[in-house]
C-alpha cells in the first residue's frame, strides 16, 4: 500500500534554522530515506516553501477568490510530504518513528494511505 506521510511542525522553528543546522537535518532526513529509497519503494519527497509564498484559491458564495497565504490559523504548519510504499501501516508509522528521532523540530507527522487518482499520469 503507498502511504503519505506528511509533515509537521512550527515553521518559525524551523525557518530559525542556520544553513549549517538546517544541511545537518536534511542529511538525517536524507539518512533514514537512503535505505527506503534503494529498495525502489520511496516515492516523491517534497519540502514546502514558507506559508509566506503560498497562495490559496477558495470559494466564496460560489466565486473563486485568490488570497496570499494559507489559511490556518495552527501552531504547526505542514512543511512537506514523503509517499512511501510500505507492506501495512505498522511500517509507514515505522518510517514516521525514524524521521521523528532525527528532526529536531518536534513536531508531528500525520500518517495517510494513498488511493491514486489516475496512476497513469503519475512521473515515473
Amino acid at each position: 500500500m503507498l502511504y503519505a506521510i506528511l509533515c509537521y511542525a512550527s515553521e518559525d522553528v524551523v525557518c530559525s534554522w542556520s544553513k549549517e543546522q538546517d544541511d545537518e537535518v536534511m542529511a538525517k532526513l536524507l539518512g533514514v530515506q537512503e535505505k527506503y529509497a534503494q529498495a525502489g519503494r520511496l516515492g516523491p519527497v517534497a519540502r514546502l516553501l514558507p506559508t509566506t509564498a503560498a497562495t490559496t484559491l477558495r470559494t466564496v458564495k460560489g466565486e473563486p477568490v485568490v488570497i496570499d497565504g494559507p489559511f490556518a490559523e495552527t501552531k504547526e504548519q505542514f512543511l512537506g510530504f514523503y509517499t512511501l510504499e510500505c507492506a501495512d501501516l505498522d511500517e509507514a508509522v515505522d518510517f514516521a518513528r525514524e524521521l521523528s528521532q532525527v528532526n529536531p523540530s518536534g513536531g508531528s507527522y500525520e500518517i495517510r494511505p494513498v488511493s491514486l487518482f489516475n496512476p497513469a499520469r503519475v512521473p515515473a
